[in-house]
């Protein structure tokens, strides 16, 4: 099975000074989202970013990859909160730096010592972690709620 996923960028002007919006055509999700350069490396100003959309994307395959990896030892997860800060850095060349993840979970039955360990292989299995292997630090911090 695949499954191909497509969203638009539409940019108008320079870097500096332009800007765009971004629409998640696939799903038709949310209004086109806007986008700037100085959203990236200023203050989201209302608009977002792709290391904002990236943060997203592996907050939401991480919950759900930690998800099936419990569930399939046998906890399932009543609820699980994964944020994720996607580090834009300008050193070296433009590039996203380091993917810090930090998930809190509600799992009856298991010890936290295993919440963590799961955590931690999945931290690394998850498809987006894949795609951004070798490029950018993953790191995750597991807890219990």
């Amino acid at each position: 099975m695949a499954a191909d996923r497509k969203a638009t960028t539409q940019w108008h002007g320079d870097l500096k000074s332009g800007s765009g919006t971004t629409a998640l055509d696939t799903s038709g999700a949310t209004p086109p989202l806007s986008v700037s350069w100085s959203s990236r490396t200023e203050g989201s100003q209302g608009n977002t970013s792709p290391e904002e959309l990236l943060a997203a994307a592996q907050a939401t395959c991480f919950s759900m990859s930690l998800s099936k990896a419990l569930s399939d030892n046998g906890n399932v997860p009543d609820s699980l909160e994964t944020s994720a800060v996607a580090t834009f850095s300008l050193e070296g060349g433009a590039h996203v730096s380091k993917m810090a993840l930090t998930v809190r979970g509600n799992v009856p039955g298991i010890e936290e010592a295993d919440f963590v360990k799961a955590a931690e292989a999945v931290k690394d299995a998850c498809p987006l972690s894949k795609a951004i292997a070798g490029n950018v630090e993953i790191t995750v911090d597991a807890a219990l709620a």
